[in-house]
């Protein structure tokens, strides 16, 4: 079972009590962007068998969005932080690349 811990609340809580919300740090397109560039951030986006960043709302708790980096194939949780955070922070970086050294937060820009 999926457990993360919400860091506004303090809670481990386990899938049940979450809502996942899809890709994390989206760059979102609006009036003013190309019909491509709008169409790519409705349809477009990463699904890869490793590493990725999701947003997840604590919807039986304190009801708050937050991020969180997994690996999809293991459930393995790297860390969670704040959904306002524009890139994850350092200490989630390093406990990514301590496991797959090979993987990069610029790579998914």
């Amino acid at each position: 079972m999926l457990i993360l811990h919400c860091p506004y609340c303090g809670v481990d809580a386990d899938e049940t009590e979450l809502h996942a919300g899809g890709e994390a740090h989206l760059k979102r397109e609006g009036p003013g962007s190309t019909d491509a560039a709008f169409e790519d951030y409705l349809f477009m986006r990463h699904n890869p068998k490793g590493v990725h960043l999701e947003r997840w709302q604590h919807v039986y708790g304190c009801g708050k969005w937050f991020l969180a980096a997994r690996c999809t194939a293991t459930l393995e949780v790297f860390g969670t932080y704040a959904a306002q955070t524009l890139a994850p922070p350092q200490h989630v970086k390093d406990a990514i690349t301590a496991k797959y050294p090979d993987w990069s937060w610029e790579a998914l820009q």
